[in-house]
């Protein structure tokens, strides 16, 4: 690999692992304490995406219910 190609990937990977991140924190702060950061880091995909999924519904449902959520 070049320079620039071994440049390319870490900035990637950098912008991989900043929206991992991103996406973990979010995951714990929705939770509330139920899940650290360093639980929500051990999750697969799936179970991410399980949590996520559960998020969303909560936000929608409490939208329509019009309960506060914050």
């Amino acid at each position: 690999m070049t320079m620039d190609e071994i440049q390319a990937e870490v900035d990637k990977m950098e912008k991989e692992s900043k929206a991992l991140k991103e996406e973990l924190y979010r995951l714990a702060w929705f939770m509330r304490g139920a899940l650290t950061f360093e639980q929500a880091f051990q999750l697969d995909l799936q179970d991410r995406e399980i949590l996520a999924g559960l998020i969303k519904y909560n936000l929608e449902t409490t939208k329509e219910s019009g309960l506060p959520f914050f």
